[in-house]
């Protein structure tokens, strides 16, 4: 009896314990693991970003580059021409190459252009919807979920063609809100300035544009561009091929564009200056691998390409001097043979266009740009085009100054000196007789308003200026500066949430289109004279919280 009672004790005991402990409350103290609630909208990895997506375009004449905003660099960089605008079961890259090009020999490879007159701007809309799709799909590895987006525009965007942009964007994508800065701002941001002067040297045009805090001040074109340059490779090349015929009515050409292309990206290279500026500094120029180039090259190259061109009929392999490499970008940049009265307003060489351009400055606003010289676009790459133009700049400056008046007389006035000892003795006399004026006065009351201005004088306030150091911004000087581009610009800015240059909804652009944007004679110029990167941006807000809305300065042209 004793034997089996034990046990039976020791279970009754075993259960009463296991039976308080789970009636009794558990205790604060006990360590467990909370329950989590899992939210529906995290299921798929591309919901988390699809709020905070914000995708930065540039939209330029042969490109299209496309991003997340808070990168450094796009995702992609696609470009437009034949290849791309095939349909599937298209084999003619497989096929023999046909005797010449077709009569479309650069217009395949543009996106848009500035000449709108025979420009099909429905052929525009399916060019963009396709690479932005394939854009979206392929390199940014995003669904269709309507998402914001930055444009970054040429500041001189035809209107038309900013409309085909936009109802791309908000009819195929559904984009909500899109934000448009302005290419040269956004080129002065990724160089981290607040006033630059921007040089794009792109396909089309080279522009000169002037920023002075974050707007644009003045802005000056020419057509000596990448266009230009590539048309004067083709006749240097077209010259070597020996079994090459002229350019029929049809427009064939002996050399496809490609092969012009590749050589110009390659090959292609700018003779230094004659006047080599002694007293330029180091820091003109922030590209060291152009100048170690240079000084290993000092000598001038008399090498000879071999160059296969493909496309020739038959295919051939000319050998193209690198001097005569160097004549074409003389040509189509600088033409140092033709005199100064003959270019056009629309085709001055590139340093008379830079001079002409600061010469048109403010004082202030020249001090300031010159300094801050940003080169930017394709043609900005070419070896030694930087150093060329700036050297170019320095020895107009140091032989003319900033007198806008030049010519024989000026010269001849210049170099007599009668004339110079005749103003330095009415500017003696001046002087003499305003100090002569004025001595007695300030003699008397110096002590007086010594007195005044020590009773008066602030002890805190001169403490603090003694210790706080004075920032002295470089100025007068000509000086190049490198920038990480537009693109990355506009990405900073919109990661920093600043309002853009003009922000455009989508329900008020389908509403009203471009002509329901605001004219300039009914925007507020008091309200953009007081425009900073503060709370107000870079301009006004959205359209959506105002009555009137604007396309910024694209629909000022």
């Amino acid at each position: 009896m004793s034997s089996s009672a034990g046990p039976a004790l020791a279970h009754r005991s075993v259960a009463s314990i296991r039976s308080s402990t789970s009636q009794a409350p558990t205790s604060p103290s006990t360590p467990h693991t909370p329950p989590r609630t899992i939210a529906p909208s995290f299921g798929s990895p591309s919901t988390i970003r699809a709020d905070d997506d914000f995708i930065i375009l540039e939209l330029g004449s042969r490109f299209i580059r496309a991003g997340f905003a808070g990168d450094s660099l796009p995702k992609a960089c696609l470009t437009c021409g034949p290849e791309q605008q095939r349909r599937a079961g298209d084999f003619r890259a497989w096929q023999e190459p046909r005797s010449g090009t077709s009569t479309k020999w650069a217009i395949d490879y543009e996106i848009w252009r500035y000449d709108v007159r025979d420009f099909d701007l429905g052929l525009l809309q399916d060019k963009l919807d396709r690479m932005l799709r394939d854009a979206f799909t392929r390199f940014l590895l995003i669904d269709s979920r309507p998402r914001r987006v930055g444009l970054v525009l040429d500041s001189a965007l035809p209107v038309p063609i900013l409309s085909t942009v936009l109802d791309t964007l908000f009819t195929n994508f559904q984009t909500p809100i899109i934000s448009l800065m302005s290419a040269p701002t956004m080129v002065a941001v990724g160089a981290g300035l607040r006033s630059a002067l921007v040089i794009d040297m792109g396909w089309s045009e080279t522009v000169a544009t002037s920023v002075y805090e974050y707007r644009e001040v003045r802005s000056s074109r020419t057509v000596r561009a990448g266009k230009s340059l590539t048309e004067e490779l083709y006749k240097l090349l077209h010259g070597l091929i020996p079994t090459a015929e002229d350019d029929d009515e049809f427009g064939h050409k002996a050399v496809s564009f490609e092969d012009c292309e590749h050589v110009l990206c390659r090959l292609m290279w700018c003779r230094p200056s004659a006047f080599k500026s002694s007293q330029r500094q180091s820091a003109q120029l922030d590209t060291v691998e152009e100048q170690d180039e240079y000084e290993a090259e000092s000598s001038q190259p008399s090498g000879i390409a071999q160059v296969p061109l493909r496309s020739a009929n038959p295919p051939a392999t000319i050998h193209i001097p690198f001097n005569k490499l160097a004549d074409v970008c003389d040509d189509a940049f600088f033409d140092p043979s033709a005199a100064r009265s003959t270019f056009d307003d629309h085709e001055l060489p590139l340093h008379l266009l830079l001079y002409h351009h600061l010469l048109q400055l403010p004082v202030d606003v020249r001090a300031i740009c010159m300094s801050r010289i940003v080169f930017t676009g394709g043609c900005s790459d070419i070896l030694g085009i930087k150093e060329r133009i700036m050297d170019e700049l320095t020895s107009m400056v140091a032989h003319r100054g900033w007198e806008p008046v030049f010519g024989k007389g000026v010269e001849q006035l210049r170099n007599n000196h009668w004339f110079r000892r005749e103003n330095s003795l009415q500017r003696s006399s001046i002087s003499s007789a305003a100090t002569s004026e004025s001595g007695g006065d300030e003699s008397d009351g110096l002590r007086s308003e010594t007195g005044t201005v020590e009773s008066h004088e602030d002890v805190v306030e001169a403490k603090i200026a003694r210790n706080r150091p004075v920032a002295h911004q470089f100025q007068g000087q000509l000086r190049a500066m490198h920038s990480l581009g537009a693109w990355a610009g506009a990405s900073l800015l919109c990661q920093l949430k600043i309002p853009a240059m003009a922000t455009i909804e989508r329900e008020v652009w389908l509403q009203q289109g471009a002509n329901g944007a605001s004219r300039s004679s009914e925007v507020d110029v008091k309200a953009q004279q007081r425009q900073s990167m503060g709370a107000t941006g870079l301009m006004r807000g959205s359209g959506g919280h105002h009555a009137n809305w604007t396309l910024g300065v694209w629909g000022t042209l």
